[in-house]
Protein backbone atom coordinates (compact mmCIF):
# COMPACT_ATOMS: atom_id res chain seq x y z
CA UNK A 1 0.00 0.00 0.00
CA UNK A 2 2.65 2.61 0.87
CA UNK A 3 4.40 2.00 -2.46
CA UNK A 4 1.13 2.33 -4.41
CA UNK A 5 0.25 5.49 -2.51
CA UNK A 6 3.61 7.00 -3.34
CA UNK A 7 3.04 6.21 -7.01
CA UNK A 8 -0.36 7.91 -6.90
CA UNK A 9 1.20 11.03 -5.40
CA UNK A 10 3.93 11.01 -8.04
CA UNK A 11 1.34 10.75 -10.81
CA UNK A 12 -0.68 13.59 -9.31
CA UNK A 13 2.41 15.78 -9.22
CA UNK A 14 3.17 14.97 -12.86
CA UNK A 15 -0.39 15.87 -13.85
CA UNK A 16 -0.32 19.08 -11.76
CA UNK A 17 3.00 20.15 -13.29
CA UNK A 18 1.68 19.46 -16.79
CA UNK A 19 -1.47 21.52 -16.16
CA UNK A 20 0.63 24.36 -14.73
CA UNK A 21 2.86 24.41 -17.80
CA UNK A 22 -0.20 24.37 -20.07
CA UNK A 23 -1.78 27.26 -18.14
CA UNK A 24 1.39 29.30 -18.55
CA UNK A 25 1.51 28.60 -22.29
CA UNK A 26 -2.12 29.64 -22.67
CA UNK A 27 -1.41 32.83 -20.71
CA UNK A 28 1.59 33.58 -22.92
CA UNK A 29 -0.49 33.19 -26.08
CA UNK A 30 -3.27 35.38 -24.70
CA UNK A 31 -0.77 38.04 -23.63
CA UNK A 32 0.83 38.04 -27.06
CA UNK A 33 -2.54 38.50 -28.78
CA UNK A 34 -3.57 41.18 -26.28
CA UNK A 35 -0.36 43.13 -26.83
CA UNK A 36 -1.03 43.14 -30.58
CA UNK A 37 -4.58 44.39 -30.05
CA UNK A 38 -3.31 47.10 -27.70
CA UNK A 39 -0.76 48.25 -30.26
CA UNK A 40 -3.38 48.34 -33.02
CA UNK A 41 -5.75 50.37 -30.82
CA UNK A 42 -3.19 53.14 -30.47
CA UNK A 43 -3.78 53.96 -34.14
CA UNK A 44 -7.53 54.46 -33.61
CA UNK A 45 -8.95 57.96 -33.33
CA UNK A 46 -12.38 57.25 -31.86
CA UNK A 47 -13.86 59.14 -28.90
CA UNK A 48 -16.11 56.17 -28.08
CA UNK A 49 -14.62 53.81 -25.49
CA UNK A 50 -16.39 50.75 -26.78
CA UNK A 51 -14.46 50.96 -30.06
CA UNK A 52 -11.31 50.04 -28.12
CA UNK A 53 -12.67 46.88 -26.53
CA UNK A 54 -10.88 43.56 -26.50
CA UNK A 55 -10.81 40.75 -23.98
CA UNK A 56 -7.79 38.93 -22.58
CA UNK A 57 -8.51 38.35 -18.89
CA UNK A 58 -11.43 40.73 -18.33
CA UNK A 59 -15.00 39.42 -18.24
CA UNK A 60 -15.98 41.46 -21.29
CA UNK A 61 -14.03 43.93 -23.44
CA UNK A 62 -12.67 45.97 -20.55
CA UNK A 63 -9.01 45.05 -21.16
CA UNK A 64 -9.02 47.09 -24.35
CA UNK A 65 -10.76 50.06 -22.77
CA UNK A 66 -8.29 50.10 -19.88
CA UNK A 67 -5.32 49.92 -22.24
CA UNK A 68 -6.71 52.91 -24.15
CA UNK A 69 -7.19 54.91 -20.96
CA UNK A 70 -3.75 54.25 -19.48
CA UNK A 71 -2.14 55.09 -22.83
CA UNK A 72 -4.12 58.32 -23.14
CA UNK A 73 -3.53 59.92 -19.75
CA UNK A 74 -0.43 60.31 -17.61
CA UNK A 75 -0.08 57.54 -15.02
CA UNK A 76 2.38 58.45 -12.27
CA UNK A 77 2.28 55.17 -10.35
CA UNK A 78 1.51 51.89 -12.14
CA UNK A 79 -0.55 50.53 -9.29
CA UNK A 80 -4.08 49.17 -9.09
CA UNK A 81 -6.57 48.27 -6.41
CA UNK A 82 -9.38 45.91 -7.38
CA UNK A 83 -11.94 44.27 -5.16
CA UNK A 84 -14.63 41.75 -5.84
CA UNK A 85 -12.13 39.74 -7.95
CA UNK A 86 -13.09 36.16 -6.99
CA UNK A 87 -9.98 34.19 -8.11
CA UNK A 88 -8.64 37.11 -10.22
CA UNK A 89 -8.54 34.79 -13.24
CA UNK A 90 -11.22 36.93 -14.90
CA UNK A 91 -10.73 40.52 -13.79
CA UNK A 92 -10.18 44.08 -14.93
CA UNK A 93 -6.54 44.54 -13.95
CA UNK A 94 -4.87 41.17 -14.51
CA UNK A 95 -3.86 42.04 -18.09
CA UNK A 96 -2.28 45.30 -16.89
CA UNK A 97 -0.31 43.37 -14.30
CA UNK A 98 0.95 40.70 -16.67
CA UNK A 99 1.49 42.80 -19.80
CA UNK A 100 2.72 46.06 -18.26
CA UNK A 101 4.01 44.79 -14.91
CA UNK A 102 1.71 46.92 -12.76
CA UNK A 103 1.68 46.36 -9.00
CA UNK A 104 -1.63 45.26 -7.54
CA UNK A 105 -3.70 44.88 -4.41
CA UNK A 106 -6.85 42.75 -4.68
CA UNK A 107 -9.56 41.66 -2.26
CA UNK A 108 -12.46 39.24 -2.25
CA UNK A 109 -14.89 38.01 0.37
CA UNK A 110 -14.18 34.35 -0.38
CA UNK A 111 -11.19 32.84 1.42
CA UNK A 112 -11.32 29.89 -0.98
CA UNK A 113 -11.01 32.19 -3.99
CA UNK A 114 -8.06 34.06 -2.51
CA UNK A 115 -6.31 30.82 -1.54
CA UNK A 116 -6.84 29.52 -5.08
CA UNK A 117 -5.36 32.75 -6.46
CA UNK A 118 -2.30 32.40 -4.26
CA UNK A 119 -1.68 28.93 -5.69
CA UNK A 120 -1.82 30.19 -9.28
CA UNK A 121 1.13 30.03 -11.63
CA UNK A 122 1.34 33.84 -11.84
CA UNK A 123 0.88 34.97 -8.23
CA UNK A 124 4.54 34.66 -7.28
CA UNK A 125 5.77 36.20 -10.54
CA UNK A 126 4.22 39.62 -10.01
CA UNK A 127 3.99 42.21 -7.25
CA UNK A 128 0.45 41.27 -6.23
CA UNK A 129 -1.01 41.22 -2.75
CA UNK A 130 -4.30 39.38 -2.23
CA UNK A 131 -6.47 39.70 0.88
CA UNK A 132 -9.62 37.83 1.86
CA UNK A 133 -12.19 40.10 3.52
CA UNK A 134 -15.90 40.81 3.48
CA UNK A 135 -15.81 44.48 2.50
CA UNK A 136 -18.07 47.08 4.12
CA UNK A 137 -18.06 50.85 4.27
CA UNK A 138 -16.86 50.58 7.86
CA UNK A 139 -13.77 48.46 7.17
CA UNK A 140 -12.79 49.54 3.66
CA UNK A 141 -10.24 52.16 4.70
CA UNK A 142 -8.54 49.86 7.19
CA UNK A 143 -8.32 47.19 4.49
CA UNK A 144 -6.93 49.57 1.88
CA UNK A 145 -4.29 50.76 4.34
CA UNK A 146 -2.63 47.36 3.84
CA UNK A 147 -1.82 48.03 0.18
CA UNK A 148 1.11 50.34 0.86
CA UNK A 149 0.42 52.37 -2.29
CA UNK A 150 0.72 56.10 -2.79
CA UNK A 151 -2.61 57.94 -2.69
CA UNK A 152 -2.20 58.69 -6.40
CA UNK A 153 -2.99 55.10 -7.41
CA UNK A 154 -3.36 54.33 -11.12
CA UNK A 155 -6.68 52.45 -11.06
CA UNK A 156 -9.36 51.64 -8.51
CA UNK A 157 -11.84 49.01 -9.66
CA UNK A 158 -14.99 48.36 -7.59
CA UNK A 159 -17.21 45.32 -8.19
CA UNK A 160 -19.00 44.04 -5.09
CA UNK A 161 -22.43 43.14 -6.50
CA UNK A 162 -23.93 44.81 -3.47
CA UNK A 163 -23.50 48.08 -1.61
CA UNK A 164 -20.87 49.38 -4.02
CA UNK A 165 -22.11 52.97 -3.80
CA UNK A 166 -21.68 53.20 -0.03
CA UNK A 167 -18.26 51.55 -0.03
CA UNK A 168 -17.01 53.93 -2.73
CA UNK A 169 -18.48 56.87 -0.82
CA UNK A 170 -16.58 55.82 2.31
CA UNK A 171 -13.11 55.54 0.74
CA UNK A 172 -10.67 58.22 1.86
CA UNK A 173 -6.95 58.70 1.37
CA UNK A 174 -6.84 57.63 -2.29
CA UNK A 175 -7.21 59.61 -5.49
CA UNK A 176 -6.98 57.09 -8.33
CA UNK A 177 -6.44 58.41 -11.82
CA UNK A 178 -8.96 55.97 -13.28
CA UNK A 179 -12.04 54.73 -11.47
CA UNK A 180 -13.97 51.67 -12.69
CA UNK A 181 -17.35 50.94 -11.13
CA UNK A 182 -19.92 48.29 -11.83
CA UNK A 183 -23.43 49.63 -12.32
CA UNK A 184 -26.78 47.86 -12.49
CA UNK A 185 -28.35 48.78 -15.81
CA UNK A 186 -31.62 47.12 -14.77
CA UNK A 187 -32.13 50.16 -12.51
CA UNK A 188 -32.32 52.34 -15.64
CA UNK A 189 -30.66 55.52 -16.84
CA UNK A 190 -32.87 58.14 -15.18
CA UNK A 191 -32.88 57.65 -11.42
CA UNK A 192 -29.81 58.08 -9.15
CA UNK A 193 -30.64 55.05 -6.98
CA UNK A 194 -28.91 52.33 -4.99
CA UNK A 195 -30.02 49.38 -2.92
CA UNK A 196 -30.36 50.48 0.72
CA UNK A 197 -27.23 50.14 2.78
CA UNK A 198 -26.79 46.82 4.55
CA UNK A 199 -23.36 45.88 5.95
CA UNK A 200 -24.22 42.21 5.47
CA UNK A 201 -25.55 42.56 1.92
CA UNK A 202 -25.34 39.38 -0.14
CA UNK A 203 -26.83 39.56 -3.59
CA UNK A 204 -28.63 36.22 -3.84
CA UNK A 205 -29.79 36.30 -0.23
CA UNK A 206 -31.40 39.72 -0.76
CA UNK A 207 -33.43 38.53 -3.71
CA UNK A 208 -33.21 35.15 -5.45
CA UNK A 209 -33.47 36.74 -8.91
CA UNK A 210 -29.85 38.03 -8.56
CA UNK A 211 -31.05 41.27 -10.17
CA UNK A 212 -31.38 43.39 -7.03
CA UNK A 213 -27.94 44.80 -6.24
CA UNK A 214 -25.65 47.78 -6.64
CA UNK A 215 -26.56 51.18 -8.01
CA UNK A 216 -27.66 52.82 -11.23
CA UNK A 217 -25.27 54.61 -13.56
CA UNK A 218 -26.69 58.05 -12.54
CA UNK A 219 -25.96 57.17 -8.90
CA UNK A 220 -22.38 56.12 -9.64
CA UNK A 221 -21.83 59.23 -11.76
CA UNK A 222 -23.13 61.32 -8.86
CA UNK A 223 -20.69 59.98 -6.26
CA UNK A 224 -17.81 60.00 -8.75
CA UNK A 225 -18.59 63.63 -9.62
CA UNK A 226 -18.53 64.59 -5.96
CA UNK A 227 -15.06 63.06 -5.74
CA UNK A 228 -13.73 64.99 -8.76
CA UNK A 229 -14.25 62.49 -11.58
CA UNK A 230 -16.00 62.57 -14.93
CA UNK A 231 -17.78 59.71 -16.64
CA UNK A 232 -15.97 58.92 -19.91
CA UNK A 233 -17.93 55.85 -21.04
CA UNK A 234 -19.19 52.34 -20.37
CA UNK A 235 -18.41 48.94 -21.81
CA UNK A 236 -20.65 47.35 -24.44
CA UNK A 237 -21.77 44.68 -21.96
CA UNK A 238 -23.50 47.41 -19.95
CA UNK A 239 -22.06 46.63 -16.53
CA UNK A 240 -18.88 48.70 -16.07
CA UNK A 241 -18.55 52.48 -16.05
CA UNK A 242 -15.23 54.28 -16.49
CA UNK A 243 -14.35 57.57 -14.82
CA UNK A 244 -11.23 59.72 -15.13
CA UNK A 245 -10.02 62.33 -12.66
CA UNK A 246 -11.02 65.78 -13.91
CA UNK A 247 -7.47 67.15 -14.02
CA UNK A 248 -6.49 64.43 -16.51
CA UNK A 249 -9.21 64.89 -19.14
CA UNK A 250 -7.83 65.72 -22.58
CA UNK A 251 -8.63 65.67 -26.29
CA UNK A 252 -8.53 61.86 -26.33
CA UNK A 253 -10.44 61.32 -23.11
CA UNK A 254 -13.46 63.60 -22.72
CA UNK A 255 -16.40 63.68 -20.32
CA UNK A 256 -19.72 62.19 -21.43
CA UNK A 257 -23.19 62.57 -20.03
CA UNK A 258 -24.98 59.65 -18.41
CA UNK A 259 -27.50 59.70 -21.24
CA UNK A 260 -24.76 59.44 -23.87
CA UNK A 261 -22.72 56.81 -22.02
CA UNK A 262 -25.47 54.53 -20.71
CA UNK A 263 -25.52 51.01 -22.14
CA UNK A 264 -28.24 48.47 -21.42
CA UNK A 265 -26.87 45.09 -20.39
CA UNK A 266 -27.79 42.14 -22.58
CA UNK A 267 -26.56 39.24 -20.43
CA UNK A 268 -29.30 37.17 -18.79
CA UNK A 269 -28.24 36.14 -15.30
CA UNK A 270 -31.63 36.02 -13.53
CA UNK A 271 -32.39 32.99 -11.39
CA UNK A 272 -35.35 31.30 -9.70
CA UNK A 273 -35.82 30.29 -6.07
CA UNK A 274 -33.79 27.12 -6.65
CA UNK A 275 -30.89 29.04 -8.17
CA UNK A 276 -31.55 27.96 -11.75
CA UNK A 277 -31.04 30.45 -14.58
CA UNK A 278 -34.32 31.88 -15.91
CA UNK A 279 -32.80 33.98 -18.73
CA UNK A 280 -34.98 37.03 -18.22
CA UNK A 281 -34.16 39.86 -20.61
CA UNK A 282 -35.24 43.42 -21.33
CA UNK A 283 -38.07 44.81 -19.20
CA UNK A 284 -38.75 41.34 -17.74
CA UNK A 285 -35.82 41.96 -15.41
CA UNK A 286 -37.14 45.12 -13.76
CA UNK A 287 -40.56 43.51 -13.43
CA UNK A 288 -38.97 40.68 -11.41
CA UNK A 289 -37.83 43.18 -8.76
CA UNK A 290 -40.58 45.77 -9.13
CA UNK A 291 -41.55 47.40 -5.84
CA UNK A 292 -38.36 46.60 -3.94
CA UNK A 293 -36.89 49.53 -1.97
CA UNK A 294 -34.08 51.72 -3.29
CA UNK A 295 -32.47 54.91 -2.00
CA UNK A 296 -32.29 58.10 -4.04
CA UNK A 297 -28.64 58.98 -3.38
CA UNK A 298 -29.20 62.70 -3.97
CA UNK A 299 -32.26 63.22 -1.75
CA UNK A 300 -31.65 60.33 0.64
CA UNK A 301 -35.30 59.31 0.30
CA UNK A 302 -36.44 55.71 0.05
CA UNK A 303 -38.27 54.94 -3.18
CA UNK A 304 -39.65 51.84 -4.88
CA UNK A 305 -38.38 50.25 -8.05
Amino acid sequence: MPENWELVLQNQKVIFDAITRLDRKVDEMKLCSGAQFAQFNQSLASDHLQDYEFKVFSQWGDDGIIQHLVNSIEIKHKTFIEFGVETFFESNCRFLMMKDNWRGFVMDGSADCINFLKQSNFYWRYDLNAVSAFITRDNINALLAQCGFDADVGILSVDLDGVDYYVLEAITGFSPRILICEYNSVFGRERPISVPHDPHFQRTAKHPSNLYFGASLPAMAHIAGKRGYSLVGTNSAGNNAFFVRNDLLNERIAARSVEAAFTVSKFRESRDQAGNLTYLGGDQRIEAIRGLPVINVITGAEEAL
